[in-house]
C-alpha cells in the first residue's frame, strides 16, 4: 500500500500542521458546510462524495452532476493538496438496495454513467472510477460495463472499491481484492479496517479508514484530552495512525548514533 488516508469528521484539520503529512479523506458533505473561507490544506487529501449518506437518506442524489463540479472545482481551487475526487457513485449495499428500490446492475449502470457526465463535463478535475457491485461477479462485470464505455480500468491511475467496507477483514473481501489487483487494477479500498489491511495492504494502492473514530466512541478520553469521547480528537487519531503503520509495516528503526 503506497499511501493511507486518515478519514475525519473535521475538515479544519487540512490546515492543522499536525497533519501536514497525514493525507486526509474528508466527504463533501463536511466542505459544503464552508460557505465562505475553505480550510486551506498543508498537506495531501481526497475527496469522498457522501454517497452512501446521501443514498441512504433520501435513496436518490439530490445533488445534480453540474452542481457537484462546482464544488470540487471549488475545493481544489481552494483548499489546495486534493489528489483526486470520487464521483457520485451507488453503492450497493441490501440497505441501499431497498432504500433505492433499484437493483445492483441499474446502481451499477449510473455509477457508469455519472463517471463519463462529470469528466464529460470538467475533464480537468481529477475524478477516481469506481467499481460497484457485491459479489466478486459483479465487479467484474461493472468492469466490463466501463469497458464498454470506453473506460479501460487497468489504465487508471486509481480504481476505488466500493460496497466493501463493512466485509473488509472477511475471505470474501481479500479474494475480491486479489482479482481485481491480478487483473492490473490499482485499487483504493474505501473504509477499510484494520483485519481488513493485515490481510491484504500489499495488494492495494491505497485506502481510507475513520475506523479510530468509531473505536474511540466505545473509549474513554485520553488522559489531559477534556472532551468526553475522543472520537473527533487529533490525537487518539493520530495514535492510532502510527498503531496501524507499525502493525503494517512494523516500528520506525531508531537511531542508535
Amino acid at each position: 500500500m503506497r499511501r493511507f488516508y486518515l478519514g475525519t469528521h473535521e475538515a479544519s484539520w487540512l490546515a492543522d500542521p499536525r497533519f501536514a503529512f497525514t493525507p486526509l479523506f474528508v466527504s463533501r458533505r463536511r466542505l459544503v458546510r464552508y460557505r465562505r473561507t475553505l480550510p486551506r490544506a498543508l498537506g495531501e487529501w481526497a475527496l469522498d462524495s457522501g454517497g452512501f449518506t446521501e443514498l441512504s437518506m433520501y435513496g436518490r442524489w439530490t445533488v445534480s452532476a453540474a452542481q457537484y463540479v462546482s464544488e470540487v472545482r471549488r475545493f481544489r481551487d481552494e483548499v489546495g493538496g486534493m489528489l483526486w475526487a470520487a464521483p457520485q457513485d451507488w453503492m450497493c449495499e441490501p440497505q441501499v438496495l431497498e432504500r433505492t428500490g433499484l437493483t445492483v446492475t441499474e446502481h451499477q449502470q449510473r455509477t457508469v454513467e455519472n463517471l463519463l457526465e462529470l469528466r464529460a463535463l470538467a475533464p480537468d478535475l481529477p475524478w477516481t472510477p469506481v467499481l460497484q457491485g457485491f459479489t466478486g461477479e459483479d465487479y467484474q462485470r461493472c468492469r466490463e460495463r466501463y469497458a464498454d464505455a470506453g473506460v479501460l480500468l487497468e489504465r487508471e491511475p486509481l480504481v476505488g472499491l466500493g460496497t466493501i467496507c463493512r466485509r473488509q477483514g472477511t475471505i470474501e473481501a481479500e479474494g475480491i481484492v486479489r482479482e481485481l489487483r491480478r487483473a492490473g487494477l490499482r485499487i483504493h479500498a474505501f473504509g477499510a479496517k484494520t483485519t481488513g489491511l493485515v490481510r491484504y495492504a500489499a495488494a492495494v494502492e491505497s485506502a481510507d479508514s475513520l475506523a479510530w473514530s468509531f473505536g474511540a466512541r466505545k473509549q474513554p478520553p485520553l488522559p489531559g484530552c477534556t472532551h468526553t469521547k475522543c472520537n473527533n480528537c487529533p490525537l487518539w487519531a493520530l495514535r492510532w495512525c502510527r498503531r496501524l503503520h507499525d502493525r503494517l509495516y512494523g516500528p520506525p528503526e531508531r537511531d542508535e548514533g
